[in-house]
């Protein structure tokens, strides 16, 4: 009884510890208190993850994590010390004012790739998404916690260092390619979940690639908007699991139909002249212009609040609360892009064509997976599981780094990297 208290109480350490550390990266003004508070998430953070010690696939998703976050660690450290030698100090505002009067130098181009590679593997993209996804081993609690706030991070991270970013082009690209491959592979891989929790881990993946490809977009007001919204939403889906099961199993026994083939073309064409409406209207006589490709990129994304499902009733009311769900969040964005948030925006718009052509393509799926279910059948084998670039990951890990509690055989390894609790 002793034992199992005593451990409690490391744990209620552990978790406030966490939120300190959160609290103090956010407030950092300086390289020396940046790196430290973020490694210090992750250590604390590790204690949490194995609350179950006797569940391998805690301590796999802690293994993994771990190994991320020391790679991200070198990463800023290497980052810091390009910044400050350049700079000559370690003080972001001195390092911001020396790339508005001079730009940034190679060396603060290079220290730009670190710290957008840092808030990548920081922030579960692929190929090191997997412990997201096995860290559901954890208590609800810490699985909202993970999810709401520190997994969020390096969204937040990337947004601070918004005015070296501007002027670092191959790392925006270099979030844009990850993220917008993170955001289409995870959203095609979450349709073929079931499990409640499951389908919330996938889904903060792919709302991660989403968030750093706005980073890399340039649209960094928007991206902090992103970021508030799905900690809120990500904290309270988390915290009511169990009504969410509830609910789900309720609304199987109506059993709805699928969309409808009318309301999977139409949906993105009204989706995004809805959002160019609501757009041009805020936006009337400001000076800060909304992407036209954002537009498009939104219309793709919100398309499905639009769906009429074939049999469901109220389809009427349904499609209208979706619209007016839409024109709500368009309108949250375009504000957030206008006012001043002391953020500023550096649009690109050839990386906006991208991310563009890549949502109509993830969308261009999901409608086949719809209409063609039968045709998709072997899409939906590989997509459920993973794409196998986790199975992969976790292999590479367990060769390079073991551990103690770790099987070597590549075979159960795999099995384990699927989610699959069966031995073999």
């Amino acid at each position: 009884v002793i034992t199992h208290h005593r451990r409690r109480l490391c744990d209620v350490v552990a978790f406030a510890v966490v939120l300190g550390a959160v609290q103090l990266m956010l407030l950092a003004n300086h390289w020396l208190v940046l790196v430290p508070a973020w490694a210090v998430v992750g250590i604390a953070l590790r204690r949490l993850l194995c609350f179950y010690p006797e569940r391998p696939f805690a301590l796999l998703a802690a293994h993994k994590k771990q190994i991320a976050d020391r790679a991200a660690d070198l990463l800023l450290v290497v980052a810091a010390v390009l910044a400050w030698r350049e700079v000559g100090s370690g003080s972001f505002m001195v390092l911001w004012e020396h790339v508005a009067r001079h730009g940034a130098s190679t060396a603060l181009q290079v220290a730009a790739v670190c710290v957008a590679g840092a808030a990548m593997l920081r922030s579960a993209l692929f190929p090191v998404h997997g412990w997201l996804i096995q860290v559901m081993e954890a208590p609800t609690p810490v699985s909202a916690l993970l999810h709401a706030g520190v997994v969020n991070l390096g969204g937040a991270v990337l947004i601070r260092f918004a005015p070296l970013l501007a002027e670092a082009p191959f790392a925006r690209w270099a979030l844009v390619v990850a993220g917008l491959a993170t955001a289409i592979l995870a959203g095609m891989v979450m349709l073929t979940r079931v499990s409640i929790k499951v389908r919330l881990a996938w889904s903060t993946v792919a709302q991660m690639g989403f968030m750093l490809l706005e980073c890399g977009l340039g649209l960094y007001t928007l991206a902090l908007l992103h970021l508030l919204g799905h900690s809120l939403y990500k904290a309270h889906a988390f915290l009511s699991a169990s009504s969410i099961v509830r609910e789900s199993r309720l609304r199987g026994l109506h059993a709805p139909g699928a969309p409808t083939a009318a309301s999977l073309w139409l949906a993105p064409i009204v989706a995004t002249a809805l959002v160019v409406l609501v757009v041009a209207m805020i936006a009337r006589g400001a000076g800060n212009a909304w992407p036209l490709w954002w537009s498009i990129v939104l219309g793709f994304a919100w398309a499905p609040l639009l769906w009429r499902q074939a049999g469901a009733v109220g389809r009427a009311s349904t499609s209208i609360a979706g619209a007016v769900a839409l024109c709500a969040l368009t309108g949250l964005a375009a504000l957030a892009h206008h006012l001043p948030l002391g953020v500023a925006d550096a649009p690109h718009d050839v990386a906006g064509i991208v991310a563009a052509t890549g949502m109509s393509g993830l969308y261009l799926a999901v409608a086949l997976v719809h209409l063609r279910p039968a045709a998709m059948a072997g899409w939906r084998r590989w997509s459920y599981a993973g794409f196998h670039v986790d199975a992969f990951f976790t292999r590479l890990t367990l060769r390079l780094w073991p551990a103690a509690w770790a099987i070597h055989s590549p075979r159960v390894a795999y099995a384990v990297a699927q989610g699959d609790r069966r031995t073999p």
